[in-house]
């Protein structure tokens, strides 16, 4: 008997949906849970609905309709639904408060007309996202608590994971640290299973994938001072792109820097493939300067030294899968990160079309976010030839995603105990045990049965 929950992930650029599943024989709901099925909603975030909302909650519904599918009917009623978005509604929450809250609400009206039990449509702070994360990462790979084979808690003596997501408009930093956190904000205690967890986190919102490119154009518009032809060192020669200005200035990370020049100016980009360039300019989004703590990441904001091991995930893998499947280069250290950037700068626009035709939309950028990875690791998060190594860049541990989505149901459906369920057994456990007495009672028999029949056997040869 298997029990079922739904998380709706609302990023920036998309939404995915995940349906967990779990044993419900497990005494508190505490079975391990693990990716049942996923969906990606066909179309852009839900935050680009600002100007039509009802439309946000009719995107979801061919994979809501998969859900209908994916869980048995008869446990429907009892599968907790969430939907959490994340930085692109917390951008729209600031410019735009009406409208984020006319999205969450069609959202939420059009989850509670499907059968499941909708527990709420909310957007979720950054170190939320980044907790979350963390939390997913480590419960998949066992490093909190595992069952023994005879269904027994046992916690292992494993240091947990950090965990660094790169999402569209954000990006997030979370490890478990012994060094005092100066900045309170960035502390998170958890206890989980009886044990006490420190935790640092911070959120860079406006440094997610799609907002560092927004964000490099319009300083690359700046510096020739909005010509109608501007050169952009991070796209490769031969491809070249018109576009409006108001596709650079619609959003909170960039309105700061828009001209008076009209938003409908139309300004062509070409690309030249300058990778010593490009990382000028990408460099140029950081500021590495200011700091009132003993030391920062960048922006001023406190860092304890990032020490054991990490994931990363969402953009940060799809990045380095790029360069290791379509460039053939590997990534072990800051030095081969920065090569591969370099050599995807210096790689021509037909040649990157004939090496990875299907990426084609995405393809013009691979120099700018790989150039960008190589910066805000070594520069930003100071990642070096020691620690880089210990950077696991994955998608998945086990059969399931990584991301904040499974560590969001897991709190809110109270799945991980604060107190160690040291007197909890699986069912499992009685199985065993009954199993066990049942091979002993056979045995006992069987030997009893052999006895008997080689003594009669003897008896009777008299």
């Amino acid at each position: 008997s298997l029990q079922y929950g739904i998380v709706l992930d609302a990023g920036s650029s998309h939404t995915a949906m995940f349906i967990y599943k779990w044993p419900a024989d497990k005494e508190n709901d505490t079975g391990v849970v693990s990716e049942h099925s996923m969906c990606d909603v066909e179309g852009p975030g839900i935050s680009s609905y600002s100007s039509n909302p009802p439309a946000a909650g009719t995107s979801l519904v061919h994979c809501l309709n998969q859900a209908l599918r994916d869980v048995p009917k008869e446990k429907q009623a009892g599968t907790p639904l969430y939907l959490g978005a994340t930085a692109g509604m917390r951008l729209l929450n600031i410019t735009n408060p009406q409208a984020s809250e006319a999205v969450l609400g069609a959202v939420g009206a059009r989850l509670r007309s499907y059968p499941f039990d909708f527990r709420g449509a909310k957007i979720l702070s950054g170190e939320e996202e980044g907790v979350f994360g963390w939390v997913t990462a480590n419960y998949l790979l066992e490093n909190f608590i595992k069952r023994g084979w005879l269904g027994e808690w046992i916690q292992p003596q494993k240091k947990t994971l950090g965990a660094m997501d790169f999402g569209g408009a954000s990006t997030q930093i979370t490890f478990e640290t012994r060094d005092t956190i100066e900045d309170p904000r960035n502390e998170v205690m958890l206890k989980l299973y009886g044990q006490a967890y420190k935790v640092y986190t911070h959120s860079f919102l406006c440094y997610g994938r799609d907002q560092v490119l927004k964000r490099l154009l319009s300083k690359l518009l700046q510096a020739e001072s909005y010509q109608a032809r501007v050169s952009h060192p991070c796209w490769p020669t031969g491809y070249h792109k018109s576009l409006s200005l108001s596709s650079v200035y619609d959003s909170p990370c960039t309105e700061k820097e828009r001209p008076s020049l009209a938003l409908n100016t139309t300004i062509t980009m070409v690309g030249t493939g300058n990778g010593t360039l490009c990382a000028l300019h990408v460099s140029k989004l950081f500021d590495f300067t200011t700091c009132s703590f003993s030391h920062c990441s960048f922006d001023g904001i406190f860092q304890p030294e990032v020490s054991g091991n990490f994931i990363a995930f969402s953009a940060f893998f799809y990045t380095v899968d790029f360069i290791r499947t379509v460039m053939g280069r590997p990534v072990h250290l800051p030095a081969d990160l920065k090569d591969a950037a370099e050599n995807i700068c210096a790689t021509s626009w037909s040649e990157l079309l004939q090496r990875a035709p299907k990426l084609e939309k995405r393809l013009p950028d691979y120099c700018a976010v790989s150039t960008f990875v190589y910066l805000l690791t070594t520069r930003g998060y100071k990642f070096n030839n020691h620690s880089f190594p210990n950077i696991a860049f994955q998608k998945k541990a086990g059969e399931t995603s990584i991301g904040w989505a499974l560590g969001y149901m897991l709190n809110l459906t109270n799945m991980i105990p604060a107190e160690k369920p040291s007197s909890h057994k699986s069912m499992l456990y009685n199985y065993w045990v009954i199993l066990i007495l049942l091979f002993v009672v056979s045995t006992l028999a069987s030997l009893v049965t052999a006895i008997c029949l080689l003594r009669r056997s003897k008896s009777l040869a008299i």
